[in-house]
């Protein structure tokens, strides 16, 4: 039987989700290894007892026995795997790789084909839960892909997950899910938005405004998570507004491609697309309620 210090996995991409499941996987006792290009993510998980931290994998990738990608996009996902130099070559035979970045089915079914043709083996398996459940070792896998796919990973799904869904073998379907599931999210930050700022706008503290919704039928988890960055002031990018213009665009070509409308999502698509084009996007999502005029925010407050 497999020990887990037997079992190297490299994460790539160190950010908030990144960077918790690379803990995740040191906690659980895998040789594990990282890669970024942000040099203090890479002293933080290389000091949380990494194997190795660096920006590129070269050095150790024939060592790995699993590959877990955590980047922004279906770009940066094929550059590494990919493009000059790309990771997927140095990978030994039959090595698994769990692409778990939001991306369309459309990219994730490209990627399975680029991995087979070099006999790697893909789970399609984006993530939930935030930073908070990364760091836990609690995120929500929806995933598809081959069951001796699943197999491979199983020490990698054990340490990271709290439920792991397995959609199905069809590359694509976890994809699918993990799209129409940014839809409620983007929707819901629009929407706690939208009321904080009617809330601001009628002189209603939002302290309190946030309290009544947070203990009350209106509450939502994005509501609680996001609003109370509102309410602290505090912009500092969690998951930034540039996110959600890319993963509402996935919404938007899902259902353009399936004929179907999205009224809601389209709104909350055009509000953050209007919180980028104001300047905000590197900003954490909620301040999607900086779009709208005439209205007093909260500061955030410094330390004395």
């Amino acid at each position: 039987m497999t020990q887990p210090a037997d079992f190297a996995v490299c994460i790539v991409g160190l950010g908030s989700m990144g960077m918790g499941a690379a803990k995740s996987c040191i906690n659980a006792g895998l040789t594990t290894y990282g890669v970024d290009l942000n040099p203090q993510a890479l002293a933080t998980l290389q000091q949380a007892g990494a194997k190795q931290a660096a920006t590129r994998a070269d050095d150790f990738a024939a060592e790995l026995d699993a590959l877990l990608l955590l980047v922004v996009n279906a770009t940066q996902v094929k550059q590494i795997l990919f493009g000059d130099n790309g990771l997927a070559a140095k990978l030994k035979p039959n090595t698994p790789v769990m692409v778990s970045s939001t991306i369309s089915a459309a990219d994730a079914k490209q990627i399975e084909q680029q991995l087979l043709a070099l006999g790697l083996n893909m789970l399609d398996a984006p993530v939930s839960g935030g930073a908070a459940k990364a760091a836990e070792g609690q995120m929500t896998v929806m995933a598809s892909g081959a069951e001796s796919t699943f197999r491979q990973l199983q020490p990698v799904l054990d340490a990271i997950a709290g439920k792991v869904y397995r959609i199905g073998e069809e590359i694509g379907l976890g994809a699918t899910v993990k799209i129409i599931h940014q839809l409620l999210a983007g929707v819901h930050i629009a929407a706690g938005a939208e009321a904080m700022a009617l809330a601001a706008r009628a002189g209603i503290p939002l302290d309190v405004m946030y309290d009544v919704v947070t203990h009350a039928a209106g509450n939502s988890w994005m509501f609680e998570n996001r609003m109370r960055h509102v309410v602290d002031g505090d912009y500092a990018p969690k998951s930034a507004v540039d996110i959600f213009v890319k993963d509402l665009g996935l919404v938007a070509d899902t259902a353009k491609a399936l004929h179907f409308p999205l009224p809601l999502a389209s709104t909350a698509f055009n509000m953050f697309t209007a919180a980028s084009n104001a300047g905000f996007g590197k900003e954490d999502d909620s301040a999607v309620i900086k779009i709208f005029a005439g209205i007093d925010l909260p500061q955030k407050k410094e330390n004395a």
